[in-house]
């Protein structure tokens, strides 16, 4: 019987290994670029904005996910679902749409309190059951996303990681040139620190920061490497340039994060599947009260609806009073739907009572 005894196996003119072998016990670790449920980031290709495709609020808004968090701007950026571009690599790559800010006129400069920056967090728990070990300087994960600015320069981003004593790990784009997409890809170890428990909570926090002030930068700040997290000192000094540029834009596709030491391609799923996943985080939906009878003889409407998809946790509800004077007057919520008492109806208050129900990190 003929025997091949390898240490991996690497493609002609490729950098990496596309099979690395251990040479105890004869296992194999492979750099599959189809491999499904790679991507630990949802909405990564920005599909889904449940909430709208436009909007100037701190926070979420537009695109399921990710949100944006400004501080002491003379004017409000913009965040939205935009369409790439025909004819771009990322869209030859399968990417129509991107998550754009477009900021607003900073009349009075750069502050040091004023803040732009994008975010999106996991769950503690897919952390956890990931398969990377994080507390090893030798296993890693991976993130990759496609960047474009309207102004040349170098921006900033960290991983946080929020159990425990928070740890950070910052890293740059590198210098971009204008309205040019490029793609970042960052090769982040695990660290001795690093903790991430098994539940639903606040997990890893992925920020990618067109602008911070000083007050909580640090130039001090090494990149690539984990540190105690500290709210004034996340990533080294920001350049004023993109932040000071009336109506610049930011835009990023292809947001993905995975277990391994190589950007594999991009995990593309499908509409229905992202949606389905961002809904265990925001859905909305409306219960109808008919306009002849109603459930009990007392005159209260009263109905179960079941969410979607379990949610993942216990939501904050939010009710519409049906635009003719109804109110809402009870309800019990859990992660898989709410009981809803709608109280003491007359004829014409029957109608439409829209809902929304949200458990974000």
């Amino acid at each position: 019987m003929s025997e091949i005894k390898v240490n991996s196996i690497k493609g002609v003119g490729a950098s990496t290994a596309a099979i690395t072998v251990n040479n105890t016990d004869g296992t194999c670790t492979a750099n599959l670029s189809n491999r499904q449920g790679k991507n630990l980031i949802l909405n990564g290709a920005f599909l889904i904005s449940q909430r709208g495709t436009s909007s100037t609020a701190n926070g979420y808004g537009s695109v399921d996910r990710f949100r944006v968090f400004y501080n002491g701007n003379d004017e409000a950026p913009t965040h939205a679902q935009a369409d790439v571009a025909s004819g771009t690599t990322p869209y030859t790559l399968g990417f129509r749409k991107s998550y754009k800010i477009t900021n607003g006129n900073q009349t009075s400069g750069a502050g040091a309190a004023d803040v732009v920056s994008i975010l999106t967090t996991i769950e503690a728990q897919d952390v956890a059951n990931s398969g990377w070990n994080y507390t090893s300087a030798s296993s890693f994960i991976t993130l990759s996303f496609w960047v474009k600015s309207s102004v040349a320069q170098n921006f900033y981003g960290y991983v946080l990681s929020a159990d425990g004593t928070e740890q950070r790990y910052a890293y740059e784009t590198g210098s971009l040139s204008a309205n040019t997409w490029t793609k970042i890809t960052k090769t982040i170890p695990g660290n001795s620190n690093v903790q991430f428990d098994n539940d639903n909570g606040h997990g890893l926090e992925i920020n990618i920061i067109p602008f911070r002030g000083t007050n909580s930068t640090d130039s001090g700040v090494s990149l690539n490497a984990w540190a105690v997290h500290s709210s004034s000192a996340r990533t080294p000094d920001s350049t004023s340039t993109w932040y000071t540029t009336n109506d610049a834009t930011f835009e990023i596709t292809g947001v993905q994060l995975e277990v391994g030491s190589v950007a594999t391609d991009f995990e593309h799923r499908s509409f229905a599947q992202e949606l389905a996943l961002c809904q265990r985080y925001y859905t909305f939906g409306d219960d109808k009260v008919g306009t002849t009878s109603y459930p009990s003889s007392d005159g209260y409407a009263r109905g179960w609806y079941s969410f979607k998809v379990n949610m993942r946790g216990t939501p904050t509800m939010t009710f519409s009073d049906g635009g003719s004077g109804g109110s809402k007057i009870a309800d019990r919520i859990s992660d898989k739907g709410f009981f809803v008492t709608y109280g003491s109806l007359s004829a014409s208050q029957a109608g439409t009572y829209d809902w929304t129900a949200t458990a974000e990190l």
